[in-house]
């Protein structure tokens, strides 16, 4: 009797401990993935973050300024490195014009900035780096500063929120993107999402230096070189006219934005135009 009731006893121990375990298994279980999930929701808030809301900002003039002064470093970085690119090109012309041989290197960093801005060639004299120089060249502050504001209504759309997307660039692989969700029926592009705001303003000035689109860009920055001049805003930006399907009334909006955005334009060290 005694044997019998602690095996019945044992046994009933048993099926407590067991349930309690399987119990404590399928809560942890439940709970990391609630925190999996919580997690997500957390990394993706933080990527919809990632640039300011500018749409909040009460006041138009500090939201304006706001938008330019986020975006300014990127874009002189940006023409920081197209610069360096170009004083190299033209040392390496110099070399070339003096009756010197290019060095193994100097071949070597030719080809990366050749295959950056598309420009193939069997060799490089100085005629064809005459041509890449065409293509290796700053753009503009202002022009791209105006041309993001219109692109993505100063920082508020959501191809910049989203996709760190400032100048409205598609891509055409399914799934590289963002949807637009007016998109013609029939058309199959999407709008590049980017990892970076850097990524973001180097994609849209290799683009310009490279694209055939803007050929008109580059010959006008071209013939301003020509003349020492310095490329500016107001003269490029009628290189823009294949930019968008509105074409002269694209490019008439974003001289009236130039015109009217000029006190915005500037850094906050810089000195400031009158008005």
């Amino acid at each position: 009797m005694k044997t019998g009731r602690v095996g019945k006893l044992t046994v009933s121990v048993s099926i407590v401990i067991l349930a309690f375990i399987v119990l404590k298994l399928n809560f942890i279980d439940s709970e990391e993935k609630q925190i999996d999930q919580l997690g997500a929701i957390i990394e993706n808030q933080q990527h919809l973050s990632l640039i300011p809301d500018f749409a909040s900002i009460p006041l138009v003039t500090d939201k304006k300024q706001a938008f330019f002064d986020y975006l300014r470093p990127w874009v002189r970085l940006q023409n920081g490195i197209i610069q360096d690119e170009r004083l190299f090109l033209q040392r390496s012309l110099q070399h070339l014009n003096d009756g010197l041989a290019l060095t193994n290197a100097e071949y070597y960093r030719i080809e990366e900035i050749a295959n950056k801005y598309q420009y193939s060639s069997r060799a490089y004299n100085t005629e064809t780096l005459k041509e890449l120089l065409v293509r290796t060249d700053i753009i503009p502050e202002s022009m791209v500063l105006i041309q993001a504001a219109n692109e993505t209504g100063w920082g508020s759309s959501r191809f910049a929120r989203e996709g760190l997307n400032f100048f409205g660039q598609w891509c055409f692989k399914k799934g590289c993107g963002l949807v637009p969700q007016s998109r013609t029926a029939g058309m199959s592009h999407e709008v590049a999402v980017f990892k970076s705001v850097e990524d973001s303003v180097a994609s849209y000035m290799r683009n310009l230096n490279s694209n055939a689109a803007y050929s008109l860009l580059r010959s006008i920055r071209a013939d301003m070189r020509a003349q020492d001049k310095e490329p500016t805003a107001d003269e490029l930006v009628y290189g823009l006219v294949n930019y968008s399907e509105r074409q002269e009334a694209y490019i008439d909006e974003l001289l009236e934005m130039l015109r009217h955005n000029q006190q915005y334009l500037v850094g906050n060290n810089e000195e400031k135009p009158s008005v």
